[in-house]
C-alpha cells in the first residue's frame, strides 16, 4: 500500500560562489590567464585594469542591485537586491565546464598508419601482395609493434577479404614493410625490433655491430639480466670495451618506435605558482604576478543601473535588461572576489607549508625535510583538507634550489631507533645515496640496502625498501649491474 510521507532532513549544498571558487583554486597559473580571458568573453560586465569607480568601491557598485523575477507592472525595489545570493549568477552558463570540449588548434601531422601506407606506394607489388600488405600495415600498434599471430592475420585475409595466403608468404612481405622507416618498425617483439635497428645501423664500426648482433641473437636473455660474464663466456670474448661497446649501441637504440611518429610534441613550460627569495636570514614568499590579474566592474553596466533607478519610465523590456545587466555584474563581482580568495587561500596554505619544513627552505638539505600530511596544513590554517589537496595537487614553488611541486613536500613520517619521526622522503634521500655510491660491479641487493638503513637508525623492513627503490624508479640489483 503507498502513502504520503513528510520528512525533513538536513543538507549542505554549495553555493554558486563557492563552486566558482572551488574551480579557480585548482587551477594553476598557467591555465589561470586563460580562464580569465574566457570570463572576459562571456561577460562584458568584467574588464581589465585597476578599479576607476570614485568615491565607491566595487561591492558598494555590485551590491546596489539584484536579480529577483519581474512580473508585468511591476517595479524594481533595488532594496531587495541587497539580500540576492543565487539568483541570477551565471544564470546562462559558467563560461568554463571541464566537461566542455574545447577547439584546441593541434599541428597536422601523419599517422604511424599513414606514413607506413605512403611507404608502401614506393614499393612494387602485386594486387595480392599489396592487400597483404595493408592487412599488416592495419594490424601494426601505436607503438610499433605487430604483436597478432601471422595465423590469425591469414585467417582474416582469408575471411574477410577472400584473399588465400600463407604464413610463410605474410612473413616475406612483413619483412619487407620492416625495412620501412622508422627502424625497428613491425617487429613481433623487443628481441626482433633491436636486431631490425642493428641490422640497418650505419657500418661505421663493423665489428661492434656484429658483437651487438650476436649479442641479440645468441644471448638475449642473459642481456635482459645483465649477464655479462655469461655473454662474454658464450660468444668466447676476452675484451671487455668490446663488450661495453655493443652494449652502449643497444642501449642507444629505441624500443618504441611508433612513438616518434604516432605522437606530435608539446613543448611544455613550467611557470611556479609561488616565487620564494631569500635575503640573509628572512624567506619572502610573493604569488607569480599571473596569480592576481587586476578585474574591475565594466563602469557602464553600473551606470545603467543607476540611471533605471532614476528613470520614472519603467516598462518590461527595460526591466528585462535591467535583470540582465544585474546577472552580469553579479558574476563579474563574484569572479573578482573568487580571485581575490584564491590568492588568499594559496598564500595561506604556501606559508604554512613554509612554516612547518623551514629548515629545507632554509638551505634546501633534503635530508631536513619532516613528516607532513595534508591534515598538518589543514589544521595549521583552520581549512578542510579537500581544499589543501586542491591548492597542492598542480602547483609548485620556485626557491633558489629549484622549482619543486607542492606534492613534493607532503611524505609520510618513519620512527627511528631514538623515537624521532623523519619523513619518508629523507629515507628515500638516504636510500638513493647508498645506491649512487655502490660498487656497480656488485649491486647492493634490497636486503642490503635494509641493513645500511638500519644502521642509520631506519627502522623499515625489505618490502619498504624495495617500495621506495620503485617510487625512486630505480631497478633492482642485477639491473643496475654494469661493466667498469
Amino acid at each position: 500500500m503507498q502513502k504520503l510521507e513528510l520528512s525533513q532532513t538536513l543538507g549542505q549544498k554549495l553555493s554558486p560562489q563557492q563552486i566558482q571558487f572551488i574551480k579557480l583554486l585548482q587551477v594553476p597559473t598557467a591555465e589561470l590567464e586563460s580562464r580569465v580571458e574566457e570570463e572576459l568573453e562571456v561577460n562584458p560586465a568584467l574588464e581589465e585594469g585597476a578599479d576607476e569607480v570614485e568615491g565607491r568601491g566595487e561591492e558598494d557598485v555590485v551590491d546596489d542591485f539584484g536579480s529577483d523575477s519581474l512580473e508585468e507592472g511591476q517595479d524594481i525595489n533595488l532594496d531587495e537586491y541587497l539580500h540576492d545570493d543565487y539568483n541570477g549568477y551565471k544564470m546562462y552558463g559558467d563560461g568554463f565546464s571541464e566537461e566542455e570540449e574545447k577547439d584546441v588548434p593541434m599541428a597536422m601531422t601523419a599517422t604511424l598508419n599513414e606514413q607506413l601506407l605512403d611507404q608502401l606506394n614506393f614499393v612494387k607489388m602485386d594486387p595480392k601482395s599489396l592487400v597483404i600488405a595493408k592487412q599488416l600495415i592495419g594490424s601494426i600498434e601505436s607503438d610499433g609493434y605487430i604483436r597478432r599471430e601471422l595465423s590469425a592475420i591469414v585467417n582474416d585475409l582469408a575471411f574477410s577479404q577472400n584473399v588465400m595466403t600463407s604464413e610463410e608468404e605474410a612473413e616475406a612481405i612483413l619483412h619487407k614493410i620492416q625495412l620501412f622507416d622508422p627502424a625497428g618498425i613491425a617487429a613481433r617483439d623487443l628481441q626482433e625490433c633491436l636486431k631490425i635497428q642493428l641490422e640497418r645501423k650505419e657500418q661505421e664500426d663493423e665489428d661492434t655491430i656484429k658483437i651487438a648482433l650476436r649479442i641479440i641473437n645468441e644471448c638475449y636473455e642473459d642481456f635482459t639480466k645483465k649477464h655479462y660474464e655469461k655473454i662474454a663466456k658464450k660468444l668466447g670474448i676476452k675484451s671487455v670495451e668490446d663488450i661495453k661497446d655493443a652494449m652502449a649501441i643497444i642501449i642507444k637504440l629505441n624500443p618504441k618506435p611508433g612513438n616518434i611518429t604516432n605522437e606530435y610534441i608539446k613543448t611544455q613550460y613550467l611557470i611556479p605558482d609561488f616565487l620564494l627569495s631569500s635575503t640573509g636570514s628572512k624567506l619572502e614568499l610573493t604569488l607569480n604576478s599571473k596569480n592576481a590579474p587586476e578585474l574591475r566592474i565594466n563602469k557602464s553596466y553600473s551606470e545603467m543601473i543607476e540611471t533605471y533607478d532614476k528613470s520614472k519610465k519603467k516598462d518590461k523590456k527595460l526591466r528585462e535588461t535591467v535583470t540582465f545587466v544585474k546577472q552580469k555584474l553579479d558574476a563579474a563581482k563574484w569572479f573578482i572576489d573568487a580571485i581575490r580568495q584564491r590568492q588568499q587561500t594559496l598564500l595561506n596554505t604556501m606559508n604554512a607549508i613554509i612554516e612547518h619544513q623551514i629548515e629545507f627552505f632554509q638551505d634546501g638539505d633534503e635530508s631536513k625535510l619532516k613528516p607532513m600530511i595534508l591534515k598538518d596544513i589543514a589544521e595549521r590554517i583552520d581549512m578542510d583538507i579537500s581544499t589543501i589537496s586542491r591548492v597542492a595537487n598542480s602547483k609548485s614553488i620556485q626557491t633558489d634550489f629549484g622549482i619543486y611541486p607542492l606534492k613534493y613536500f607532503f611524505s609520510e613520517g618513519i620512527t627511528t631507533d631514538t623515537g624521532e619521526s623523519v619523513s619518508s622522503r629523507e629515507v628515500k634521500h638516504t636510500l638513493k645515496g647508498f645506491i649512487d655510491h655502490e660498487d656497480k660491479r656488485k649491486p647492493l641487493s634490497d636486503d642490503k640496502l635494509e641493513k645500511l638503513l638500519k644502521a642509520k637508525g631506519y627502522n623499515i623492513a625489505r618490502r619498504t625498501v624495495a617500495k621506495y627503490r620503485e617510487q625512486l624508479n630505480i631497478p633492482v640489483a642485477r639491473l643496475r649491474k654494469e661493466l667498469i
